[in-house]
């Protein structure tokens, strides 16, 4: 009974060769993957980028064998059996946005990759940070826009090749390949932003005039750039607010960026005192305060008289900090100090107004006549 089970297999396997040819890839596809799979991880180091790219591009690999497996199949059958076009369409598309799906998540752990080796994926929201991590905000900074970037020339070329798989809209597919640059040649004035925007964010990637968490004066704004996509700039204004701008304005307008290549700023306080005022007095009094304070880095606590006219000195204290975020509190703390010095050791020499009297022929000054004043 064996035998003829057997003898009856074969010869349906012998009449029918494409079907059975397609049920044994069917059915060996998943564990031939799990087989490979398995054998590749083994064969890759612990501490290479081959363990995160197979965590992050396993399900998009799963996804495109499968389909692979079913083309094969449908050419297997098709020759027999006629199979619809239509069908074949409809798994030719899937094929195309799961090789899309997969480029766009080995590009994702390509960038995940560069920044874990540049110290992680996030960096510290503390603004007194900021002079403790160029280096890694700009990794991340090239990582992030590069990434999204490609992403995007990726999901163009994968949304162009769809697009010239089916007949009827095969010419849109050719002029969104135009757009993305593989022609070469750009296809109508609608593809000019995106363009535009691409090539900025390389710009961008490439030359770094900005960084993730670099402070700017953007439109009379003082914040932070908080994130970058592949479009557009998200600034962090300091009251919480958020700017959002276009990749393309930071190449065509002009902003200050205090974090380009060091975080270090120095700040001023002006006070105005009496002309009996010591001035060594008060060089003395700033470096007490400054040398009690957390936020000052060391460099400079210099006094100068920049100012003078006929009633008071204007006197500027220079201090250095290590950034933005504590040049600001150095510069209030310094502030209060030095008012409330001045108010407790010399308020003889505070700013006053000066009036004299002409004397009369006994050397007397007379007092103000008061009388004609009106309240």
């Amino acid at each position: 009974m064996h035998e003829d089970i057997v003898n009856r297999a074969a010869a349906w396997i012998g009449a029918h060769a494409p079907e059975s040819a397609a049920i044994a890839l069917t059915l060996l596809a998943l564990p031939a993957f799990a087989l490979i799979a398995r054998l590749v991880l083994r064969a890759l180091r612990s501490g290479s980028v081959g363990p995160l790219l197979w965590m992050r591009s396993r399900r998009a690999l799963v996804a495109v064998w499968i389909l692979l497996v079913l083309r094969l199949d449908m050419v297997l059958l098709h020759a027999r059996h006629g199979v619809p076009d239509w069908l074949l369409l409809i798994l030719q598309l899937a094929l195309i946005a799961s090789l899309t799906w997969l480029g766009t998540r080995v590009v994702q752990a390509g960038g995940e990759a560069v920044t874990l080796r540049r110290g992680g994926l996030d960096l510290p929201d503390d603004p007194r940070l900021l002079d403790t991590n160029l280096q890694a905000r700009g990794a991340l900074t090239r990582a992030r826009v590069l990434t999204r970037v490609i992403n995007l020339l990726v999901v163009l070329i994968g949304l162009g090749l769809a697009l010239m798989s089916i007949p009827g809209v095969r010419q849109i597919g050719t002029s969104l390949l135009a757009s993305a640059g593989i022609a070469g040649v750009v296809v109508g004035f609608a593809a000019r932003p995106v363009l535009s925007n691409l090539l900025a964010g390389l710009q961008i990637a490439l030359t770094e005039p900005i960084r993730i968490n670099d402070v700017l004066i953007v439109q009379g704004e003082w914040g932070r750039v908080e994130e970058i996509t592949g479009t557009y700039v998200v600034f962090r204004i300091w009251d919480d607010r958020r700017l959002i701008l276009p990749l393309q304005w930071f190449i065509e307008h002009p902003f200050e960026n205090w974090t380009r290549t060091s975080a270090s700023l120095l700040v001023t306080v002006f006070l105005w005192v009496d002309y009996g005022m010591p001035v060594q007095a008060l060089r003395d009094e700033l470096k007490r305060v400054c040398a009690s304070d957390p936020d000052w880095d060391g460099r400079h606590a210099l006094v100068h008289v920049t100012e003078s006219n006929d009633q008071a000195l204007q006197v500027r204290l220079l201090m250095s900090a290590a950034n933005s975020a504590r040049a600001w509190e150095l510069r209030c703390r310094v502030r209060e100090a030095m008012v409330s010095y001045l108010q407790r050791e010399w308020p003889q020499h505070l700013p006053r107004r000066r009036l004299r009297w002409p004397s009369n022929e006994h050397g007397e000054a007379p007092a103000p006549d008061l009388a004609g004043q009106t309240r």
